[in-house]
């Protein structure tokens, strides 16, 4: 068939050998060269279509993208020349990558602009999940690394994307190869300008991005090269899930998108994703090279993580099985406790000695003891998170069950216990003693944790999303990684807490103990308010 190109065609389908539209008159030939056989996408801006290429042996095709303007406004007639003939500038900076369509031609014609590009064969990401279902994790970071690798390029050009979506990633049918297309500037909003008068109707009606792909700095026309991580993050999230980011439930607090229920992928490749989509560019990865080295280092994460807690076969360093069943010690409750049976009235004169020489304080460490002479003197150590683990008796194992249940039953106390893993979301936990516990990854989100105290726990990669924690001790805390996005931390402590990594957009933090330095290691928005009562960046 033959297409018509004029924009009010009744009836712009003819017949492949017309050469006059029969419905408008208009002539068929484009510049007497482009014979338009199929139309392949229509918006707001105008259409793309699929020509042949007549002045060409072969006849080979090509795409053709027009350009629209329904307005006569000539303000908005000089904008669209200007962001069209930057479109057409920035395919040629790119020049000839093998994975973005090749520049073919340009040119305006009776106030329509066209561009002409390389015919890509094969189908989008977003046809392939509607046809073939979700993509696995695996799938997913192969996706990711080759589109990083061409954003690396790209962006080493001075180039925005500004569009990443599923629907512009076509996988190549002759190679298998991912290609980006559409480096368009002049989206679907162009046409809400017909009558526009003033500069800045103008302006704000080009809406650059996709709704719900495009970060909010883009939204706002301050484009970044992080804006295309973010949306390249927001495209793996419809590829795991087969969701739109606007068919997603958002956090009523913060405005990010609740992805993580819709998903099911490893811890490591969740961190990776999670600090894609931070809404905050100063928390967000700042080049495609960055995201790169983070799947590099997650790929070798398990290897160099069992390296790591698996001892060396030497004789060195196998433990002295009795020295540990004679001398192994523990304290509970503020009590020092000794395993060994067969005490000696001198070692419990020395333990009591030791007992009532320091004080119990909360935030330290008294299992450590200095001999000198004949007498033990206890010496006070910071706690520091997950270190005392490693230093001290390992925590035994309890399940979210049975800690709600003996919780239920009155007991306050699981200091020194491994509860890493458990799901106690919206427990009520209000002060519960969880000193120098093991809380990695617990899922504590919407849990009531009034006056607990975690101080020396590790609460690494914990879910303490909108978590009340008002007046919780958190002294010497690990929280590297933690979610307290939305969590009321109003007048905790957290003096000597390791916060790096931590979330606290929308986080109230209303009088709680904390440095200016503890905060600048953590991720904070305009939403979170600040020890002052304000609400912002420190």
């Amino acid at each position: 068939m033959s297409y018509c190109l004029n924009p009010s065609c009744p009836q712009p389908i003819n017949h492949p050998k017309a050469k006059v539209c029969k419905a408008c008159g208009s002539k068929l030939l484009l510049r007497a060269r482009y014979h338009l056989v199929k139309g392949l996408g229509k918006g707001g801006f105008g259409a793309t279509f699929l020509a042949a290429d007549l002045s060409l042996p072969g006849n080979p095709l090509c795409v053709i993208k027009q350009l629209r303007p329904n307005t006569n406004n000539p303000q908005f007639l000089l904008m669209a020349r200007e962001l069209f003939e930057r479109e057409a500038r920035t395919l040629g900076t790119i020049g000839n990558h093998p994975q973005i369509p090749r520049l073919l031609d340009y040119f305006e014609d009776r106030k329509q602009f066209y561009l002409v590009q390389e015919f890509v064969k094969g189908s989008t990401l977003q046809q392939e999940v509607k046809k073939n279902g979700i993509l696995n994790e695996d799938q997913v970071k192969q996706v990711l690394q080759e589109i990083l690798t061409i954003l690396k390029d790209i962006h080493a050009q001075k180039v925005i994307h500004r569009d990443i979506k599923p629907a512009n990633i076509i996988r190549r049918e002759i190679d298998d190869k991912l290609v980006l297309i559409d480096f368009g500037v002049v989206k679907n909003q162009v046409n809400s300008i017909g009558a526009a008068n003033s500069d800045q109707t103008a302006l704000t009606a080009f809406a650059v991005g996709t709704p719900g792909f495009a970060p909010p700095e883009q939204l706002a026309m301050r484009p970044v090269y992080a804006s295309d991580i973010y949306a390249l993050g927001v495209t793996c999230m419809y590829l795991l899930s087969g969701k739109a980011p606007k068919k997603m439930e958002c956090d009523p607090i913060t405005g990010e998108i609740d992805w993580l229920r819709y998903i099911n992928v490893s811890n490591s490749f969740a961190e990776i994703l999670k600090t894609m989509l931070e809404v905050s560019v100063r928390n967000r990865y700042k080049s495609a090279q960055e995201v790169l080295r983070a799947l590099d280092m997650e790929d070798h994460m398990d290897s160099l993580a069992e390296s790591m807690i698996k001892p060396p076969n030497s004789s060195f360093n196998q433990p002295n099985t009795s020295f540990s069943n004679r001398h192994t010690s523990f304290f509970k409750s503020g009590r020092r406790m000794s395993s060994s049976s067969g005490m000696t009235d001198a070692t419990r004169s020395r333990s009591s000695f030791s007992r009532t020489t320091v004080p119990p304080t909360r935030g330290y460490d008294r299992t450590s003891t200095t001999n000198r002479g004949s007498q033990t003197f206890a010496r006070r150590q910071p706690l520091t998170g997950a270190r005392n683990f490693s230093e001290s008796k390992r925590p035994s194992k309890i399940d979210g069950a049975t800690l709600l249940s003996a919780y239920a039953s009155g007991r306050r106390d699981f200091g020194q216990k491994d509860i890493s893993l458990q799901d106690l979301q919206k427990a009520n936990l209000a002060e519960v003693n969880f000193q120098q516990s093991r809380l990695i990854k617990v899922n504590l989100q919407g849990a009531d944790l009034t006056s607990a105290d975690l101080s020396g726990a590790d609460l690494r990669q914990a879910m303490l999303r909108n978590a009340n924690l008002g007046r919780a001790y958190l002294n010497f805390a690990n929280l590297e990684g933690t979610d307290l996005r939305g969590a009321d931390l109003s007048f905790a402590h957290l003096k000597d807490a390791k916060l790096k990594g931590a979330n606290l957009c929308g986080a109230n933090l209303t009088n709680t103990d904390i440095t200016q330095q503890q905060l600048a290691q953590a991720k904070t928005n305009w939403t979170t308010i600040l020890p002052n009562g304000k609400r912002g960046f420190w």
